[in-house]
């Protein structure tokens, strides 16, 4: 649990290590990083982490392709959940032009289940620009790096750092809680970019910036966390703002959110009489582009389900349906949204399927689903099906075995 302080009655704060004075509160131009003894913040910052960095696979390369893809995969992700599909990209992908030479399907079909599908995409993209004009060398100049699909500032400042131990700043969401901690940050982050960019590039050791923007990350990330943040143990506590303060824990600040939209969604399962299942691929833009998925669509107002279903296998696919037994119903999150998909068998009834509304269109067998990048919703689907086949709900549909479709009501 964090330690607490007892508010300073002067208004203002002076730097506890003797530097200088800012008064919480006022105009986010006043901030100086004059008021920060910044030699006594790197020297003390580097050696907390030369005891207790994280050890991490991409940590032990110095290949901007292996940091490159580690730093499009952390973007919004937990380490640990990066690190088997990190592993497995780089056997799958172990250099930049075999991510370059790689079919869409297969670069999807690696990330799948990391979400935010236009990270890969973007490296698919950023590969083949590389190989094409770069000969498959990444740049070391900032500029260029930053034009590359999918990389941005922070991005490129993580690679060419811990690449080529270039003084580039990163601020990403770690690094941008630690920077309104120590300067007791009184807006939040996002009205303050320009200035925290300006503070992460004084702070920055320009003789040791690979260690110390990975310091600056693992800091944010195992002891100035969002909730109960460690203080005790932090190597800045002696400078933190918000920590002398004792309002470390409510900083950042935050905007105000609005309730995330929901949608009900209403999904197919088409089968034909060869046990087929009918999918579909998005079109590239927008999310989940790429990827392969059950078709369906949104309810309108005073819709049930199975005439949604009806109406959208009509309009998408231009073909006729009989909507049978509700699958499963799944819930998803997005980041700003959430769904609610019905899913139903249905027979296709009449009509050669057309990608009205998608990019292709195909029949498939529930063994050779496996093959496709679907959506993390839609795998769940695929799981239900797999169930279903094997009797193991014990709902009395008839296992799939054979090419027999369940029978609509």
């Amino acid at each position: 649990m964090a330690l607490s302080r007892k508010r300073s009655h002067s208004p203002k704060l002076k730097d506890s290590a003797g530097g200088g004075y800012y008064l919480p509160g006022s105009n986010i131009s006043d901030l100086k990083t004059s008021d920060l003894r910044i030699g006594d913040l790197r020297h003390s910052l580097l050696n907390w982490y030369h005891q207790s960095g994280r050890d991490l696979p991409w940590r032990h390369s110095r290949d901007p392709y292996a940091i490159w893809i580690s730093e499009i995969m952390l973007q919004q992700t937990q380490v640990k959940t990066v690190i088997p599909y990190y592993e497995r990209w780089l056997e799958w992908f172990p250099t930049v032009q075999d991510l370059a030479m790689a079919d869409q399907q297969q670069v999807l079909k690696a990330w799948q289940g990391l979400g935010y599908y236009a990270r890969a995409r973007n490296l698919h993209l950023a590969a083949q620009e590389l190989v094409k004009q770069y000969n498959g060398v990444f740049p070391e100049q900032l500029e260029v790096a930053i034009s590359l699909p999918g990389i941005g500032r922070t991005t490129a400042g993580g690679i060419l750092s811990a690449a080529f131990n270039q003084p580039t700043p990163i601020l990403d969401g770690n690094v941008k809680r630690v920077l309104a901690r120590l300067v007791a940050l009184q807006v939040p982050p996002n009205r303050a970019i320009a200035h925290l960019w300006q503070l992460s590039e004084s702070l920055l050791d320009p003789r040791q910036s690979r260690d110390f923007n990975q310091a600056l990350m693992d800091l944010g990330a195992t002891l100035c966390t969002p909730h109960s943040p460690d203080c005790p143990r932090c190597p800045w506590k002696l400078h933190c703002q918000a920590y002398n303060l004792g309002i470390q824990s409510q900083l950042p600040m935050t905007e105000t959110r609005a309730p995330i939209p929901r949608k009900m969604i209403g999904v197919a399962v088409i089968w034909n009489s060869q046990g087929q299942i009918l999918i579909d691929r998005r079109r590239q833009s927008g999310l989940l582009g790429g990827l392969w998925e059950f078709p369906g669509g949104k309810l309108e107002p005073g819709e049930t389900v199975e005439d949604c279903i009806q109406r959208e296998i009509r309009e998408e696919l231009g073909i006729e349906i009989q909507v049978g037994d509700r699958l499963i119903t799944v819930e998803h999150t997005y980041s700003h949204f959430h769904v609610t998909l019905n899913v139903h068998h249905c027979r296709h009834i009449s009509g050669e399927p057309q990608p009205i509304e998608c990019d292709e269109v195909r029949w498939v067998t529930l063994v050779e689903l496996e093959q496709y990048p679907f959506p993390k919703a839609n795998v769940q689907i695929i799981e239900a099906l797999k169930q279903k086949a094997e009797g193991v709900d014990g709902s009395g549909v008839e296992p799939l075995a054979g090419g027999a479709a369940p029978t609509p009501p």
